[in-house]
């Protein structure tokens, strides 16, 4: 399982429709990468689940796209990060992968969650 949580820092609450894109990664070495999915985060900031149906999670490099130039544009607010890219690595497939980001116009972090 893959999931996400964007909260706006600036603003003190979660970051709502945020676009996050998630694709696997090709083996270190290789250009291609697989887009798994794309959704928005709900009225929460959260992504409950980011796996298409019926996907499995596998070993490898994940990279999760956070559309974060649209999100301020919406809120009359002028991004100087139009994109946040998080890129980890799964190696245990029994694990819940929670990626959560903390938000706000000049500056962002992301950790492990769980």
């Amino acid at each position: 399982m893959i999931s996400t949580h964007v909260l706006d820092t600036s603003r003190g609450q979660p970051a709502a429709n945020v676009m996050v894109i998630l694709e696997r990664l090709a083996a270190e070495g290789v250009a291609s990468t697989l887009e798994m999915t794309r959704a928005r985060t709900d009225a929460e900031g959260r992504v409950r689940e980011l796996l298409p149906n019926g996907a499995a999670l596998g070993v490898g490099r994940y990279r999760l796209t956070f559309d974060t130039g649209s999100y301020f544009a919406a809120a009359g607010v002028e991004p100087f990060y139009p994109a946040v890219v998080v890129t980890f690595i799964v190696r245990n497939t029994s694990q819940h992968y929670h990626i959560p980001l903390l938000l706000n116009q000049y500056g962002y972090s992301t950790y492990r969650g769980s």
